[in-house]
């Protein structure tokens, strides 16, 4: 049989996807996190991997799907958040932006599955079906070993048991709720994502009507987390917009890093936090380091970082900030605090062993 008679659209699939196949699995597997330090992983949109010195990984808003594939009718479901919030009918044009890093059926050890919030890009049924389905355990504070955790607001516990997640496996979290995996402590604290508020259960034309009712409880929907871990603590926001209320997290919590969902908002939408407000949570915050994330993956709402590093330069001389900005990429490592002073990443480039070998090439002058 020739190649051409070979190939398939299944088996150019298989071949192809996930993008970077186990790559990035085997660099995590394979990392030895030094004593007082945090190793941590950007897997696309606000999705993290987090790796200690005592040997414990955690995700949050791990997740495995795509955008549109589709231009289908049209039109946009009339109860999406995104419909309820502007009042629009048209398809919204996201269509996943980025490679997909890791592959989620790869996973040998996880010791806890977090969910900021329910929406449909920070939570992966693949990736629960996985934890599930391979058994894969932890050990609670006590050392007794014990099925690997899947922890979030109310919302996502029920969309986790909706897939099929055991009740008895989920932890339902609101703000100041705290739970020790070996040598990280999670702490939820209080979210500030308006589009969830603005989220209903129905997506159709029996959707709720929301006009004039007193917001759902944020709590029940979405929070934040603040991660302590040997290396330092780390703020992840989820989808929160601005709040003056990072203050208060700011004053209660010695904060490391803060992760900011950032993005470039359409005309009638306020989905995503500005450049501007990145720099005010981070204030806000006291953060040492501040990453702005989520901009990568939607191509309706990627945004440039480049106008959070000028504003940086216009403002942090007379506003004296006490943090940087760090620039990431999908799939890089960040190592804090050894890290701490990098101000942009940049892959692997590779070529070290250059001119270690004999080469093979005609004569030296044609280098």
């Amino acid at each position: 049989m020739s190649k051409m008679e070979e190939i398939t659209r299944e088996s150019w699939i298989m071949s192809t996807f996930p993008e970077w196949g186990t790559w990035l699995n085997e660099e995590i597997e394979h990392e030895t996190v030094e004593p007082g330090t945090v190793a941590m992983w950007w897997l696309g949109c606000t999705g993290m991997w987090f790796k200690t010195p005592g040997g414990c990984n955690i995700t949050v808003d791990l997740w495995c799907g795509n955008g549109k594939r589709s231009h289908g009718n049209g039109k946009m479901a009339e109860g999406h958040q995104m419909a309820n919030m502007c009042g629009g009918r048209k398809m919204q044009p996201n269509l996943r932006a980025v490679p997909f890093v890791l592959d989620p059926f790869a996973v040998k050890h996880v010791d806890a599955v977090l969910a900021t919030h329910y929406h449909q890009d920070h939570m992966s049924p693949e990736y629960a079906a996985h934890v599930i389905q391979s058994n894969i355990t932890t050990v609670d504070e006590n050392g007794k070993e014990i099925p690997v955790p899947f922890i979030g607001p109310k919302k996502s516990v029920e969309l986790w048991q909706k897939w099929g997640v055991p009740a008895d496996r989920c932890i339902t979290v609101v703000p100041g709720d705290s739970i020790r995996i070996k040598d990280i402590e999670i702490v939820a604290l209080d979210s500030f994502d308006r589009t969830c508020l603005v989220t209903t259960d129905s997506t159709g034309p029996d959707r709720e009507e929301l006009t004039g009712k007193c917001p759902m409880d944020m709590d029940d929907k979405a929070v934040n987390y603040l991660i302590k871990t040997p290396g330092g603590n780390i703020y992840h926001s989820g989808d929160s917009h601005y709040s003056i209320y990072f203050a208060k997290h700011g004053k209660d919590y010695d904060i490391d890093i803060a992760f900011g969902s950032y993005g470039e908002n359409p005309v009638g939408m306020a989905d995503k936090m500005t450049s501007c407000d990145i720099l005010r949570m981070a204030e806000a915050l006291r953060c040492k380091v501040v990453i702005p994330i989520h901009y990568d993956v939607w191509t309706n709402f990627m945004a440039d970082v480049n106008e959070i590093r000028v504003l940086y330069h216009m403002k942090k001389d007379r506003l004296d900030y006490k943090f940087h900005p760090f620039f990431w990429e999908v799939g890089g490592k960040y190592v804090y605090p050894r890290d701490k002073d990098k101000l942009a990443y940049h892959h692997e480039r590779g070529f070290e062993d250059c001119f270690e070998a004999p080469q093979n090439i005609p004569f030296r002058s044609l280098l």
